[in-house]
């Protein structure tokens, strides 16, 4: 069982998918991390020996804002734009897309699965 910045590591999938289930690594990022630890793209999490472990975990905690510190930090720089009243800062405290995104149709991820279509307008009578 490999833990990398709080984050247990599935044991069965290969390093570099793995260390993207850490927030705040991605691809590019994982890929970067396992050839500078100088570890084989196909090698497996439960393959890894301690050593390697210890590298790649004093990899991500040097040069990697991950986990609590990122989440934080993003939270700060929203709220940060709420404070100062943008209209991006607006948008996400109304929990509406933020990037000009349109809202007509197609914001259902961020506005929650709410379809609100009118229907036929007729009352269904229960036969009692």
């Amino acid at each position: 069982m490999a833990r990398i910045a709080g984050v247990t590591l599935p044991s069965n999938k290969r390093v570099v998918i793995a260390l993207t289930y850490v927030y705040g690594i991605g691809n590019t990022t994982a890929e970067r991390i396992v050839t500078q630890s100088q570890l084989d793209m196909s090698t497996r999490v439960k393959d890894l020996s301690e050593d390697q472990l210890n590298t790649i975990r004093a990899l991500v905690e040097k040069g990697q804002k991950v986990e609590g510190e990122l989440r934080r930090e993003v939270l700060g720089n929203v709220k940060r734009l709420q404070e100062i009243g943008t209209y991006r800062g607006d948008r996400h405290a109304k929990n509406l897309p933020a990037r000009g995104q349109r809202t007509k149709s197609n914001s259902r991820t961020r506005r929650g699965n709410v379809r609100q279509t009118a229907g036929s307008g007729r009352r269904v009578v229960s036969k009692t």
